[in-house]
């Protein structure tokens, strides 16, 4: 049986039909790998759902590579990522309608709701939201108070809710000048919620990307050699972050603006970027579904190429 014959019997449940199929041949830690393509994808693309559910391995082994996620999901036959959302847009959503500022917060926190509930569906085991950055503190006292309340309520209100979804939830960020209460409620939803695994959800407050990767440097003892590991574990040590968690797939930026606003530096270094108009309040369901499609279709090279696929780029 020639190789085309053993792919389409391999795959007969996807109904493949003669010449429907590309092949695409990459090398996996010296293990050749072949994956079915079908017509009219556009590219040549091993997309993370063609990489989990249709390969076919020649010869199998447990080496990891460039080719696929570094940390596989856990969970066999679903895509299992870290998607990042810099809630931007809820003062501008307030104002196109003659509200006040707080008013646009106060709707961003059902958009908050939404999107805890709408990502275990599409396979996102972690998902950290921008709520509060180390910047924000020159706002206005007022929106800065309002924010701060804001925050506390929302964990009042929402802690018995995450626990029943089995959500685990954490912030991430300093926590020396926030509010003694928010610091408890945050401690008490955090204790709540820790044997939660449906979805790990983690909240930046009072947080700096930069402050957070000068602190970890800070924190790493004289002697001790400089490797990624050791950084890593002291870069979560100085955000209050716990250990182990997965870099960001997927980075998403809501109101318009394209930039990343010192949100996630490290840990978004081979992030695939989104960027929507759409403001914060008013996103939806729908919203985060096309941004996952989005984030489906691209090619994750990390900084390698497709060996023989057309049109390959050394980008990385």
């Amino acid at each position: 049986m020639d190789l085309v014959s053993r792919l389409r019997t391999h795959f007969a449940h996807q109904q493949f039909r003669p010449g429907q199929e590309r092949i695409v041949s990459a090398v996996l830690g010296g293990d050749d790998v072949l994956a079915v393509m079908p017509t009219g994808s556009g590219k040549h693309r091993l997309t993370r759902r063609t990489l989990y559910r249709k390969v076919w391995r020649v010869r199998s082994t447990d080496h990891d590579s460039r080719w696929r996620d570094p940390e596989p999901p856990r969970r066999r036959g679903r895509d299992r990522f870290h998607v990042a959302i810099n809630m931007d847009g809820n003062g501008r959503w307030a104002l196109v309608r003659g509200r006040r500022r707080e008013e646009g917060h106060v709707a961003g926190a059902s958009a908050v709701r939404r999107t805890v509930e709408a990502a275990p569906p599409l396979g996102i085991s972690t998902l950290t939201l921008y709520a509060f950055s180390s910047d924000n503190w020159r706002r206005p006292r007022g929106e800065v108070d309002n924010l701060m309340f804001l925050l506390q309520k929302y964990l009042d209100s929402e802690c018995a809710h995450l626990a029943g979804r089995d959500v685990r939830f954490n912030v991430i960020g300093r926590r020396d000048r926030i509010p003694d209460s928010l610091r408890n409620s945050i401690a008490r939803v955090e204790d709540r919620t820790r044997a939660g695994t449906a979805l790990h959800l983690r909240v930046a407050i009072d947080y700096s990307a930069r402050g957070a990767l000068l602190a970890a440097a800070g924190r790493l003892a004289a002697g001790v050699p400089p490797t990624r590991e050791a950084f890593e574990r002291s870069l979560f040590e100085a955000m209050h972050a716990p250990d182990g968690t997965r870099d960001v797939d997927l980075l998403i930026r809501t109101g318009g603006e394209q930039r990343l606003s010192d949100f996630l530096l490290w840990e978004s270094a081979y992030a695939e970027l989104y960027f929507t108009d759409v403001l914060w309040p008013d996103f939806t369901e729908q919203d985060l579904a096309a941004a996952v499609r989005a984030f489906a279709a691209r090619d994750r090279r990390y900084g390698g190429v497709l060996s023989g696929a057309v049109g390959d780029s050394s980008a990385p």
